[in-house]
């Protein structure tokens, strides 16, 4: 039996690479005739440069950044060799003549995992940390950017990154304005480009969404970052007026509408609109990049799973996406999650929630490596 252990990340809980190590430990003992490969999965968020910086044994570089409410945060970035890079994930970037691309994930520059509940907020949350890390890796060669945005605790249009990156938001007298936060937008009447060219980002997005709108950034997302119900229509007002002056600054007015403008909290419409970045499917270039489609074909079980799996699971998520390919070539799937809502059973997986019923948030994120190990072990003796 040839198994493929691919775990997304259980978040606030266990990542990624030490969800399939449990798994592999697992195996190994009940199963020692089996054949195992992992393959941990990124889907922009925690985990996500560190996983493809060392999947083509890329050098990782740590940097300390601004967090989202303006303390310091351990983030970094990574730095790989274009070469080294599979035909299909060097095609989806388009980044022709690039030999060295620098990795960064907004999850530990500026992401929700850095702040207490009680310290969410997107008025108060910005996203300069992200663009100090861009920064960072430009001053260490890279001559491009792949940027995951995944887990981020703003709703700032990206204006933060944009001051970090040259461009200066302004009053209407022309003054700068320091503040990065929605909070202080309030004389915020213009945008100042920068002078140096811009670099070449890319974006790793696997949502759709608008900037506004019932399905925009503030709807959909600002509930899971802190905004309460009564001020989203406030938050969206702000956020439609500061777009459309950075729109105008840049000469690219109206790409508010474009499906995944709204991903991180606006910050790929800023990237689009300030810096021509490009939106590349995320899960299509993890799968290309740590050759999925290889390991899938070898495998006659896959092993697959995160910290909730339901309905948006199945809309372009690592396990979902994975269990889609998996089903197309009638391999077997094992879905592990440590919470399961699904409105109907996919077809073709055995679908297996770890956190034994009645047990509290808290005790079963603390518990996800036992409950994991344990749901395992049901699995294969059961």
């Amino acid at each position: 039996m040839r198994v493929l252990i691919a775990f997304d990340k259980f978040k606030d809980a266990l990542s990624a690479p030490a969800a399939c190590e449990i798994a592999r430990d697992v195996l190994t003992e009940l199963k020692p005739d089996w054949t195992i490969e992992m393959c941990p999965l990124a889907d922009g968020g925690e985990g996500f440069a560190t996983i493809l910086t060392s999947a083509v044994g890329g050098e990782w570089h740590p940097v300390e950044v601004t967090g989202p409410r303006g303390q310091a945060v351990e983030s970094g970035f990574g730095l790989v060799e274009m070469a080294r890079l599979t035909d299909g994930a060097q095609a989806q970037l388009g980044l022709p003549g690039v030999q060295r691309l620098g990795i960064v994930e907004m999850a530990t520059a500026s992401g929700l995992e850095s702040l207490a509940p009680d310290e969410r907020d997107p008025w108060l949350t910005d996203s300069r940390g992200t663009g100090q890390a861009i920064n960072a890796a430009l001053l260490a060669g890279a001559e491009a950017v792949l940027l995951g945005v995944g887990g981020s605790a703003t709703n700032d249009l990206g204006v933060g990154a944009l001051q970090e990156l040259g461009w200066n938001a302004v009053t209407a007298g022309g003054a700068p304005i320091r503040q990065s936060a929605p909070e202080g937008w309030r004389d915020l009447a213009g945008f100042e480009p920068g002078t140096s060219p811009p670099p070449q980002i890319r974006i790793a997005c696997d949502v759709a969404n608008p900037l506004l709108g019932p399905r925009g950034a503030t709807t959909v997302f600002g509930p899971q970052k802190g905004l309460q119900s009564n001020d989203r229509d406030a938050l969206e007002s702000e956020i439609a007026r500061v777009a459309k002056l950075l729109g105008r600054a840049a000469g690219r007015a109206g790409l508010e509408d474009t499906p995944g403008a709204g991903a991180a909290g606006g910050i790929a419409y800023g990237l689009l609109t300030a810096l021509e970045a490009k939106l590349v499917p995320g899960f299509d270039l993890v799968e290309s990049w740590l050759g999925v489609a290889g390991k899938l074909a070898a495998a006659d079980l896959v092993i697959t799973g995160e910290g909730r799996f339901d309905d948006s699971s199945l809309e372009g998520k690592g396990p979902g996406s994975l269990l889609a390919r998996a089903r197309a070539d009638a391999k077997s799937v094992w879905i592990f999650a440590g919470a399961v809502a699904l409105s109907t059973s996919p077809d073709g997986a055995k679908v297996h929630a770890i956190s034994p019923v009645g047990m509290e948030l808290r005790q079963a994120l603390a518990n996800t490596p036992a409950n994991l190990q344990a749901a395992l072990r049901g699995a294969l003796t059961g």
